[in-house]
C-alpha cells in the first residue's frame, strides 16, 4: 500500500469507527497495514488487488482472555 491508500483508510476509519484510531505503515511489507486504537495494536488491513480490482480486509482476532 503506498502512504496515500494508508492516509484514505487512516481517515475512513476514524470517521466510521474511532477518531483515535490509526493506520500505520508495516515496514518491509507492502500488500497490508497494521491498525492501533492508542498504542493498542489491533489488527491488520490486507490489500486485495486481484483482478484488478482493489479492495482491503480488516482481520482483527479477539482473544479469549480479552473478553
Amino acid at each position: 500500500m503506498n502512504p496515500d491508500e494508508i492516509k484514505k483508510l487512516d481517515d475512513y476509519l476514524k470517521r466510521v469507527l474511532n477518531p483515535t484510531i490509526e493506520v500505520r505503515a508495516r515496514p518491509k511489507k507492502d500488500d497490508s497495514a497494521e491498525v492501533y486504537v492508542g498504542d493498542e495494536f489491533i489488527g491488520v488491513i490486507y490489500l486485495d488487488d486481484e483482478d484488478g480490482d482493489r479492495s482491503f480486509n480488516f482481520s482483527m482476532a479477539i482473544l479469549d482472555v480479552d473478553l
